[in-house]
């Protein structure tokens, strides 16, 4: 399971870049290396299965935490790619995408006083089970939750300006 990950909340231009890179170096290149090193492996054994966590937030733009909705859209887009490239080869390649989830990332980020964080979170230990159970079934895409399935759905559905909007409420 590919879960390292951290977001940063505030505006880009006043973010510090050094901590903005180093968002991008783990949530993208670090999942990127890890899964280029021991996929090889599993398609010589023709067995194996990759579990990548992104976020409901892959779904949108993300203002407030631009870098981090951005690193988790690139997981999405990489995990639901590698799941179509591998899946003749006896492979899974799930994408969980919870929503807040109850951990220590919401502090970290310096994000204990916005509505993702006040609004109500999952257990985490039933976003793990869902995300095993989805790479056991072998889905490309688990969502955990009614309300987190309905937000991404509605990223499709409505206008993107809209979900930045709704994001951007979010993340205040």
């Amino acid at each position: 399971m590919n879960n390292a990950g951290f977001g940063l909340l505030g505006k880009v231009c006043e973010l510090d870049l050094a901590r903005q890179l180093d968002c991008i170096q783990l949530n993208v290149a670090a999942l990127t290396h890890l899964t280029r090193l021991f996929l090889p492996g599993m398609i010589h054994r023709s067995q194996g299965g990759i579990l990548n966590v992104a976020s409901t937030a892959a779904f949108q733009a993300g203002p407030n935490m631009a870098v981090y909705f951005a690193t988790k859209a690139y997981v999405l887009s990489l995990s639901e790619a590698l799941a179509e490239e591998v899946e003749d080869a006896g492979i899974h390649v799930c994408c969980l995408c919870p929503g807040p989830t109850a951990t220590r990332f919401f502090k970290a980020a310096g994000a204990v006083d916005t509505r993702l964080f006040r609004d109500g979170m999952m257990d985490a230990k039933r976003v793990a089970q869902a995300g095993y159970r989805g790479l056991r079934q072998n889905k490309s895409i688990v969502i955990p939750g009614a309300f987190n399935k309905i937000g991404c759905w509605s990223a499709s559905v409505f206008p993107r300006y809209l979900t930045r909007k709704a994001a951007k409420l979010l993340t205040s």
